[in-house]
């Protein structure tokens, strides 16, 4: 991995070494180009796809906030290619394994904390991240916090050893190419407006498998889930495991606070599982984002890079590879956090973004979602969570183990009276239980179209 730190580059040998190589693959990638028709650069090809002046102007915006983010940034870790030619793409598998380097092909800013995108709201400019509440919850009874040997989870970016240094966030690079898949530049990092929460009721293209709790006043949420590379079928779907935080009603005023894992062609460019947070007060309309691509969501920790790879994942068979997230609400200062299960803290929503959790949340939901875009007229074969059902159980199905939500008292407690409920059960099941190693715990998923999901 390269940095910007100035020191001398232990690799230089075999990088000169691999000057003539990477001349021959710029060679056909611009011989490829012209014969596509292409050559007329990023910017001329963000003019014609986004003709209309509001799109062209936020295509603008997010390419002056990526060089801005790149001015800040102290130290720079990036893979060695970076090149997307199809006649070169075989050749740099090649190569990549012999040489070390991020092999997502990530570029990660280490950004000062103070200058990341956050900081562009008017009610953050000029400020810093607030210190990190000293009291967080703990299980009902004052018990000694659960260990997880996974809190905090490796990143392909930093399987090295890498970290952006203290007083630096790392953020994940927004590229020209990432912008252009997106439909519409003044929507790129949003969800589709259609509701993507699960009121019993199935979002218009949107399914789910979840398990959810309602009718109380809850102040956060906690559970571990596994990762797996899940199969998505075309980069209008992706397929996601994660926890909401969820208030109002289900029209125009809703309010959630998302995290989990995502796979999402379109959005990042790759079938990599990657870490991820949403939020939005106005069910996905106009606010909201994914990870840090609009002004919300403040970063504090510097060993943990939003939107990057999670390394490694489980194996259908073989070893299980879970992630453990806690979504609660600083009841000193309001603003709600994200913490690696009983470890560090990642960041945190500031309260003033909400209306609704503002004050508590209303419902919170735990379980996985595809988009089904009906490719050919029949069922999407994208997977959720394994793609196996949870009838195979552990080591085949993905899992949500250790359910619990956090009471008014701050005390992390079981998720009582856990609904558990999937849209099209012969696409994607849901089966759940309790036990005293996994508490509450439900198996998910599904392999998408099958002779019971035509």
């Amino acid at each position: 991995m390269a940095s910007s730190c100035g020191r001398k580059d232990p690799r230089v040998p075999v990088i000169a070494s691999l000057v003539p190589f990477l001349l021959l693959l710029i060679v056909s990638c611009s011989a490829s180009a012209k014969k596509d028709g292409g050559g007329g650069g990023k910017g001329a090809r963000a003019q014609v796809l986004f003709r209309a002046g509001d799109e062209l102007a936020a295509y603008r915006r997010i390419a002056s906030r990526m060089a801005r983010m790149e001015k800040d940034s102290n130290k720079t870790i990036q893979a060695i290619f970076l090149v997307t030619c199809p006649l070169c793409l075989g050749a740099i598998s090649l190569w990549r394994r012999r040489l070390p380097g991020s092999p997502d092909g990530d570029i990660i800013h280490c950004v000062p904390s103070h200058r990341q995108p956050a900081f562009d709201h008017p009610k953050l400019r000029g400020q810093k991240p607030e210190d990190e509440p000293v009291v967080r919850p703990v299980p009902k009874g004052g018990a000694a916090a659960e260990e997880e040997a996974a809190a905090l989870f490796p990143q392909a970016w930093s399987d090295g050893g890498e970290r952006c240094p203290e007083g630096t966030v790392p953020i994940r690079r927004t590229t020209a190419q990432d912008v252009l898949r997106a439909d519409s530049a003044r929507r790129f990092g949003m969800k589709p407006r259609a509701s993507n929460a699960r009121r019993d009721s199935t979002s218009s293209g949107h399914e789910h498998a979840v398990g959810y709790v309602t009718g109380d006043q809850f102040y956060g949420a906690k559970a571990s889930l596994n990762v797996w590379s899940a199969k998505v079928a075309s980069a209008a779907e992706f397929s996601l495991s994660q926890i909401w935080v969820i208030s109002g009603s289900f029209g125009n005023d809703l309010n959630t606070i998302e995290a989990g894992w995502q796979v999402s062609p379109e959005l990042y460019g790759d079938s990599n599982p990657r870490f991820f947070t949403y939020w939005t007060t106005d069910a996905y309309q106009e606010t909201g984002c994914y990870n840090l691509h609009c002004s919300g969501f403040v970063q504090t920790n510097n060993r943990i890079a939003i939107g990057a790879a999670i390394s490694p994942t489980s194996v259908y068979n073989g070893r299980q590879f879970d992630i453990s997230l806690l979504i609660w609400k600083d009841p000193h200062r309001g603003n709600w956090w994200l913490q690696l299960g009983s470890g560090p803290l990642v960041g945190y929503w500031p309260s003033f973004l909400f209306t609704h959790l503002g004050g508590h949340a209303n419902m919170v939901q735990f379980g996985g979602e595809v988009v089904n875009s009906r490719p050919s007229g029949s069922h999407t074969p994208t997977q959720m969570g394994s793609g196996h059902f949870p009838r195979e159980g552990f080591n085949r199905a993905a899992y949500f183990r250790n359910v619990q939500v956090v009471d008014g008292d701050n005390s992390l407690v079981p998720a009582a009276a856990l609904r558990l409920v999937a849209d099209h059960p012969g696409c994607y099941d849901i089966r759940g239980g309790y036990n005293r190693a996994w508490g509450n715990y439900f198996y998910y998923g599904g392999p998408g179209r099958n002779v019971h999901c035509p």
